[in-house]
């Protein structure tokens, strides 16, 4: 193929991406680039040895340290505990299988401040586990990590699990093998892209998570994404903001690579399979993974019992007073009631997802076709890198970017109301994008094909071959980003305005004051944001849509 042919091939994703690409260069790479150049220059000129410096502060040492032994130490917990409930809920068949499946999922879609709220209620000296003493210790910060995250390793790993040609392992049986041995010699070593895909994202969420550990750790415990925030926010440090920042998006590129890798491997392992695993009644022999899912389910129940219970007591008795209390200011605590919030929050939510959808549906065009070249292949895989990014960087630090970049024109929007939906869409964005491109790469091109050489145009094509298989994941990638924009807090405490907070940010307000009043309020409010939230979650479950591309 000709030179020219090659670049025809190469430059098709690339226009057809241009406009994800444009919103990805002002309002990512800009805020990024704008948010390190303060850290990086001092006095007009650059000063990489003063940045390099802040690496070598006791405190750095000690974030790092802290990030990177409770990711790693909850990564390791999630996997362990993930593992038995995946194969419970994914190979043994009982009634009510379906509904405790939506239920793990449960926490992973509630925002990371509502389940540092719970957890909080659950390890309180007043709580039902407060004679544990873990309230604001290293303890209750990775349980939290490991409660909101199990859901990925049963999600991924259990899809994974149930499209395992099981003939293999029935060989091995038949060899003489135990389960034990047919678990180890066959088993794991067919799950484990799936299970190094799940682990390399759990820590990654647990690496870059945010409102879990600003509520329970404060300032006492800081992983690298906390730390950003109390640098920009609190000491105006932005060198070592900067420092931190590139420190974090250089180990989250590399835990993006593995996880695209073992993806591809994952698909593959799932193409391969001709006949499918088949689910049993559980037996005798499956007592131990059955008393560890008892164990996780009995986890995942407490912290969120606990909260609803707190919510719903007042002043020694039980009470709806702390929800009443939501239509008002909290006494002066808040600038407008927490239902204003709920509302300034669903009115984002929807302009989030909207847009989102829209450059998700782009991308995933780009991304989801076969390029027949090698540049048109590297062209492909580049893009697709490229819109994950949003997912690994910290939302402080493109919140704060966007505060210190975008304030001269023709981009003076700090004060818009746009920046906090875009800022939202572009962190739902990589959801939207796993959840639709593996439906689109599973339709076979030869009906597109057909459908070209009949006559129809690229745009009756995508209506006829494409939007028949992909309305109803479309549907549920909208679910997604509206529960992910509804829950954001990262970014979203830099850019909402004091007159416009969304719910999560006031929930944060009110758990920072002193007060059994404002507390009780977060509480409730922690439940509504919660419910609803789990509530958008459960339509986007009624469409069956398979995990392997979600995370």
């Amino acid at each position: 193929m000709s030179t020219r042919h090659r670049w025809r091939a190469a430059a098709g994703p690339v226009a057809l991406a241009a406009l994800p690409l444009a919103v990805l260069a002002v309002f990512f790479a800009l805020p990024l680039v704008g948010m390190v150049g303060r850290g990086f220059v001092a006095e007009g000129r650059l000063d990489v040895a003063g940045v390099l410096s802040v690496l070598g502060r006791d405190r750095v040492h000690r974030v790092l340290w802290f990030t990177v032994w409770s990711a790693g130490l909850a990564t390791v917990a999630t996997v362990l505990l993930g593992l038995p409930v995946a194969f419970v809920l994914h190979r043994l068949r009982f009634p009510g299988r379906g509904l405790l499946r939506a239920f793990v999922l449960m926490p992973f879609v509630l925002p990371t401040v509502v389940v540092g709220v719970a957890f909080r209620t659950l390890l309180t000296p007043s709580g039902p586990l407060g004679f544990l003493r873990l309230d604001g210790t290293p303890a209750a910060i990775v349980a939290a990590m490991v409660f909101f995250n199990v859901a990925v390793v049963v999600r991924t790993v259990g899809a994974m699990w149930e499209g395992l040609d099981r003939r293999r392992e029935e060989a091995a049986a038949a060899l003489g093998a135990s389960p034990l041995q047919v678990l180890r010699t066959v088993t794991l070593p067919a799950l484990t892209p799936g299970i190094v895909a799940a682990a390399s994202v759990v820590f990654l969420f647990c690496a870059t998570s945010f409102g879990v550990v600003l509520t329970l750790g404060g300032l006492r415990y800081a992983t690298v994404e906390t730390e950003i925030y109390l640098l920009t926010t609190q000491f105006l440090d932005l060198r070592a903001a900067a420092a931190l920042s590139v420190l974090q998006l250089a180990v989250v590129t590399v835990l993006l690579y593995v996880a695209q890798r073992t993806r591809t491997r994952r698909e593959q392992a799932l193409d391969r399979s001709t006949r499918g695993a088949t689910t049993r009644r559980p037996a005798r022999r499956d007592l131990p993974v059955l008393a560890v899912t008892v164990l996780v389910l009995a986890l995942l129940v407490l912290p969120i019992a606990s909260l609803v219970a707190r919510s719903l007591h007042a002043q020694g008795r039980w009470s709806l007073e702390h929800y009443r209390a939501l239509a008002t200011d909290g006494g002066g605590a808040l600038l407008v009631p927490a239902t204003t919030a709920l509302a300034n929050s669903w009115r984002v939510a929807v302009d989030a997802t909207l847009f989102a959808l829209l450059l998700g549906l782009l991308v995933t065009l780009v991304v989801s076709r076969r390029a027949r070249t090698r540049a048109g292949r590297r062209t492909v895989a580049t893009l697709d890198g490229l819109f994950l990014l949003p997912l690994g960087v910290s939302a402080v630090t493109i919140g704060f970017g966007f505060l210190v970049t975008l304030d001269r024109p023709p981009l003076d929007l700090r004060s818009s109301a746009v920046l906090v939906p875009i800022a939202q869409a572009l962190v739902a964005l990589p959801l939207v994008v796993r959840t639709l491109s593996p439906v689109l790469r599973s339709v076979d091109p030869r009906q597109r094909h057909a459908a070209a050489s009949l006559g129809a145009p690229p745009w009756r094509v995508l209506l006829t071959v494409d939007l028949p298989v992909l309305w109803r994941p479309l549907l549920a990638a909208a679910g997604f980003a509206f529960a992910v924009s509804l829950g954001e807090f990262g970014a979203t405490s830099f850019l909402a305005r004091p007159d416009r907070p969304t719910l999560p940010v006031v929930v944060y307000e009110l758990v920072s004051r002193p007060g059994e009043a404002n507390f009780g309020m977060a509480l409730a409010a922690s439940v509504v944001l919660g419910v609803l939230t789990v509530a958008v979650m459960a339509l986007v479950e009624r469409l069956r849509l398979g995990s392997v591309g979600a995370f």
